[in-house]
Parts: C-alpha cells; sequence; structure tokens
C-alpha cells in the first residue's frame, strides 16, 4: 500500500474516533431491565437538551426543533406512522404525528449515538446505541447491556432476520438475542492480509438476509462473511470485492446485493458476478453507504462528497447541493409512506419528494 493511501487511511481512522469521541460521552450506565416510561403528555414538545460543547456542523437546515445538536445518523417510520431518529449524540426523538419528543432511554441520557433501528413483527422498536440493545415496547424502553452476555456495549450492527432472530453487531463481536440473553456468534478465524481495523477485529458492522435465506455479515476491515446452514464463505479483495472495508450491504427486490465501501466504491453482485460502477467510471466517490431501496425499485445511496445516487435500473442519476441537497455528505436515507425520501446530512434534514430536494421543514414544518 503506498503511503498516500496509509495517509488516507490513518486520517479516516482518527475523524471516525473523532465522532466516536463525541458519541462515546454518555451519562448513563445500562442496567439491565432498567426501564423509563414514556409519561410524556400529548401536546407536550420537551425542551432539547443543553449541551456545552458546540455542534462541530453548524445546521442549515431543520434539526428537529433545536433537538439535533449533531447529525441523524438513523432514520425509521414504524408500522403506525410514527417517526423514529437516532441522533448522533442526542439519543432517539420520535414524532407521533402530534409533536416531537425527546424519548428518555433512562435518566441522564445525554450523549446516546443511536446507529441502528429495526423493528419486529410484534411492532416493537429496536435501536443499537452507544449504550447497548435498546428495546422500546410502546410503553417503556428497557436497556439490555453485558449482564446478559453483551461484548461490548458499543453497538453498529442490527438486524432481525426471518425467523425473528435479533443479530446484533458490537465491538466485542457478533451476537444472538433471543429476547433473554446474548449468545456469542463466531466467525471463522479467516483473515486478509493486512487488514485495516477502523474501530475492532471483531466488529460486525452491517448485517442482512438475502432472500434464499444467507446472512451477510460486513466486519470492520475483514470484507464479507456469508452464513448459512452452518456454511461459511468469506468474500474479500482475492475473490469479488473492491475493498475489503466494507460499509453498508443491500439486498434489492430482484436478489442483487449492493455492497458500499470506504475505498472501493459500489458494487452489484448479482449472484455470480461483480459488477463495479465506480472503478468503470460511472459513478464518482470512493467511500459508499446509506443504501435504500424506495417503493418504485429505486436504488439510493450516498457517496462522500459527491451527494447521493439514485440507480432506477439502467442510469444513475445524481444529486448534490446544487440539486437542493443540504450537503454533500449523507449520513442516513429513508422513505416513508408518502414516498418522500429523507436525508440526514452532516447539516440537517432534506426531503426529496419526487421532483426536487427541500428543507425537511417546508414538506413537514413539524421538523422546524
Amino acid at each position: 500500500m503506498s503511503n498516500i493511501q496509509n495517509k488516507i487511511n490513518c486520517w479516516r481512522k482518527t475523524f471516525l474516533l473523532i465522532l466516536l469521541g463525541i458519541t462515546m460521552v454518555s451519562f448513563i450506565t445500562p442496567v439491565i431491565g432498567q426501564s423509563s416510561s414514556d409519561q410524556t403528555k400529548p401536546g407536550f414538545l420537551p425542551q432539547p437538551y443543553i449541551f456545552n460543547q458546540k455542534t462541530t456542523f453548524p445546521q442549515i437546515h431543520t434539526n428537529l426543533n433545536g433537538m439535533v445538536t449533531e447529525f441523524v445518523r438513523s432514520m425509521h417510520q414504524d408500522h403506525k406512522g410514527n417517526y423514529w431518529f437516532g441522533t448522533n449524540t442526542n439519543g432517539i426523538i420520535r414524532y407521533n404525528g402530534q409533536y416531537l419528543e425527546q424519548m428518555p432511554i433512562v435518566q441522564n441520557d445525554m450523549g446516546v449515538s443511536v446507529r441502528a433501528i429495526v423493528e419486529d413483527k410484534m411492532g416493537n422498536i429496536w435501536f443499537g446505541t452507544s449504550s447497548g440493545l435498546v428495546k422500546y415496547d410502546g410503553v417503556k424502553f428497557t436497556v439490555f447491556s453485558t449482564s446478559l452476555g453483551l461484548q461490548h456495549e458499543e453497538i453498529w450492527g442490527l438486524f432481525i432476520d426471518s425467523q425473528g432472530l435479533i443479530w446484533v453487531g458490537s465491538i466485542g463481536g457478533l451476537s444472538h438475542f433471543d429476547g433473554k440473553k446474548f449468545t456469542p456468534f463466531l466467525l471463522p478465524e479467516s483473515s486478509v492480509e493486512n487488514p485495516q481495523h477502523m474501530l475492532s477485529d471483531k466488529l460486525v458492522i452491517k448485517i442482512l438476509e438475502d432472500r434464499n435465506g444467507k446472512m451477510w455479515l460486513v466486519t470492520d476491515g475483514n470484507g464479507i462473511f456469508t452464513y448459512k446452514q452452518g456454511v461459511f464463505n468469506h468474500l474479500t479483495n482475492k475473490n469479488g470485492l473492491t475493498d475489503n472495508q466494507v460499509a453498508d450491504v443491500l439486498a434489492d427486490k430482484k436478489g442483487n446485493i449492493w455492497i458500499g465501501t470506504f475505498n472501493g466504491g459500489v458494487s452489484k453482485f448479482d449472484g455470480k458476478t461483480y459488477t463495479n460502477f465506480t472503478k468503470d467510471g460511472i459513478i464518482d466517490g470512493l467511500e459508499t453507504y446509506n443504501f435504500c431501496e424506495d417503493q418504485k425499485g429505486n436504488i439510493w445511496f450516498s457517496a462522500e462528497h459527491h451527494g447521493v445516487y439514485r440507480y432506477d435500473g439502467t442510469h444513475f442519476t445524481n444529486f448534490t447541493t446544487e440539486n437542493g441537497l443540504t450537503t454533500n455528505g449523507v449520513q442516513s436515507i429513508m422513505e416513508d409512506h408518502k414516498g418522500q425520501l429523507w436525508f440526514g446530512t452532516w447539516q440537517g434534514i432534506s426531503i426529496y419528494d419526487g421532483q426536487k430536494f427541500v428543507n425537511a421543514s417546508k414538506k413537514e414544518p413539524w421538523t422546524n
């Protein structure tokens, strides 16, 4: 690897650790079974927490009534229509159709970062956070942490498979969670040559299940492991990946697997062949992630410093600040029940309504 590439990787790692330094400033110690009830009264808009630190990235567009000092890292709209926003340092924010509220996971939960949000078949909402696995059952929040076998409280990967089993990827390793305890799920010791771990050699940062029931487990710098019925397969830059530092994966409705990386752009795997659109010069940007497939089958993803791309099955269309996007750095993408695309950027939230990008407050006034 060239000295230039080493410096680039070192800079990325340093920057990510700075962000982690922000997210890990937590004033709570999660206790197993510790809960907090949803006691906010209708019509009451909780005041945002006050932080001594200044926001690193000034908010240009909406920041959810001042509740967000940094960017929105994850978003989800549940089956009831509630909007959930996972922030970088301000915990969980919900819009229930009447008002916005900052949801108290436990008392004094300032500093919590929320990296993933999923919903199970019973309607429970699960959050992968910097302070453990959190469950919201419609009444209260419950934090599950190391006392039940979780290897580390810093969670990045979270997924519920077709059998209802919860997969949790933390800095300490991958686990299954059955609702009562965590069971470690060990990956093979196979390793790439000269791995570049940004956080941990045990971390599984993204998890998905394809339509054939195969699990795709994205590691921190060690490529991807696939798993089905006891059989593992290790995908690296030796057998198809453009980069061993994979950032995100998506299984689309046609059965393709989309793979975004930190240094190798975006690829599509159709089950037999990898097509790398970055290498072919079709898209710009080596750092790609935040995949989202909309109701029309379009594939959306972000390319750091190059905004977002939409793939309609034939062509890629690039959208940047020139098209109304807040910034060209996007941290999360979600489609709501109205068919609107939400983009959590470094400097606030933008919405794409099918024709143009606008400040979220112009489409959803409650985000002011």
